[in-house]
C-alpha cells in the first residue's frame, strides 16, 4: 500500500485501524467516522459540522461527559475511578452556551454505550441517553474518549494515530488522552453529542476485559499528569512534533515500551505522504473496526 506503518503493525491488533485512516487520508478525506463493527446510526445520524453550538465546560481537571446526558451512575471507559466521586460533586449544570470548533466529536451511543468492565460487571443494562444539548470542554478538561462513534475533521488527522504495543482496551483511550493534550495547543477542547447510534455489543468476556482495562486504572491519572506538565508548541503545523512529544515521555515514564516508537515516527511520515498524495476534497469516510 506505500505506507511504511503497514510493516511495522502487530497483527490481530485494533490499531490495524491505522491502515484505514492512512488509506482514507490518502483518498483526500476531510472528514473521518471512526466506528465499530456492532454499532448502527439512528435516524438522527448525519455527518458533523466543524462549528456547532454547545454548552462550554471550563472548570477543567476530570469531567464526567455522561452526566450531562443523564442522572444515572454511568461513566466513560477511561474514566479514573478514584476520580469519579470527585466529579460527582461538580456541578454538571455549571456551562455557558456558545457556538464552538471542535476538530473531534465524540457521538454517544444507546443500547450499550462504551463503558469499562467495572460497570458491566456490577451494572449491565441495556441503556439510553437523554437527548440533551451538545457539550464541549474546554482546555485543562479531561474526559476519555473512544472510537465507537466519532468523528474527526482534517485538522486532527495527525492524531488519530493508535498505540500498538498496548491492551485492546486502553488502546484508543490512551490515544484520546494524547489527542485532548494536542488540541490545548491549537485552542481546542473535544465535543461530546447525545446519542446517534445504536450498538448490539459483541460477545465479551467481562473478567477479560477486565484484565485487559488494569493499566488504565492503574495509570491514566499519571498519564494525563504527564501530559500536563510537557511543554508542547502552539500553531497546527506543530501539531506532529507534540504528538511525537507525547508518545516519546509516556515511553520514559515506562508507560508504553520504547518499540512504540518507530512506529509513531512512521505513522508521522506516513500521514505527511498521505496527505501529498491527494488535495483535500469534501469526502467522509468511515473506518470500522471489531467492536470493544
Amino acid at each position: 500500500m506505500g505506507f511504511r506503518l503497514t510493516e511495522l503493525l502487530p497483527v490481530d491488533h485494533y490499531s490495524r485501524k491505522n491502515v484505514g485512516y492512512l488509506e482514507a487520508i490518502a483518498r483526500g478525506a476531510t472528514l473521518i467516522f471512526d466506528t465499530d463493527d456492532d454499532n448502527a446510526p439512528l435516524p438522527r445520524w448525519q455527518p458533523r459540522s466543524l462549528q456547532s453550538e454547545c454548552r462550554y465546560v471550563q472548570h477543567g481537571g476530570w469531567v464526567n461527559v455522561y452526566r450531562y446526558f443523564s442522572p444515572a451512575r454511568i461513566w466513560p471507559r477511561g474514566f479514573p475511578l478514584e476520580s469519579l466521586q470527585e466529579s460527582e460533586r461538580a456541578n454538571a449544570d455549571t456551562a455557558i452556551v456558545k457556538v464552538e470548533e471542535c476538530p473531534i466529536q465524540q457521538g454517544l451511543v444507546n443500547g450499550s454505550p462504551d463503558v469499562d468492565a467495572v460497570w458491566r460487571l456490577v451494572f449491565d443494562q441495556v441503556f439510553s441517553f437523554d437527548d440533551a444539548p451538545s457539550v464541549c470542554l474546554a482546555p485543562g478538561s479531561w474526559c476519555p474518549f473512544n472510537s465507537q462513534n466519532t468523528w474527526w475533521f482534517r485538522s486532527s488527522f495527525p492524531l488519530l494515530y493508535l498505540p500498538s504495543f498496548v491492551s485492546f482496551r486502553v488502546t484508543d483511550i490512551w490515544r484520546s488522552f494524547v489527542a485532548q493534550r494536542c488540541l490545548w495547543e491549537l485552542g481546542h477542547g473535544v465535543e461530546f453529542h447525545s446519542p446517534e447510534s445504536f450498538q448490539d455489543r459483541n460477545a465479551h468476556n467481562l473478567l477479560r476485559d477486565f484484565e485487559e482495562e488494569v493499566p488504565a486504572y492503574l495509570n491514566n491519572n499519571r498519564i494525563v499528569s504527564i501530559l500536563e506538565r510537557l511543554n508542547l508548541s502552539s500553531g497546527a503545523e506543530r501539531i506532529g512534533d507534540n504528538l511525537h512529544r507525547c508518545y516519546a515521555a509516556l515511553v520514559s515514564a515506562g508507560i508504553m515500551p520504547a518499540k512504540e516508537m518507530p512506529l509513531v515516527e512512521a505513522w508521522l511520515v506516513d500521514i505527511d505522504s498521505s496527505w501529498a498524495r491527494n488535495s483535500p476534497q469534501r469526502k467522509v469516510v468511515a473506518c470500522e473496526g471489531s467492536g470493544h
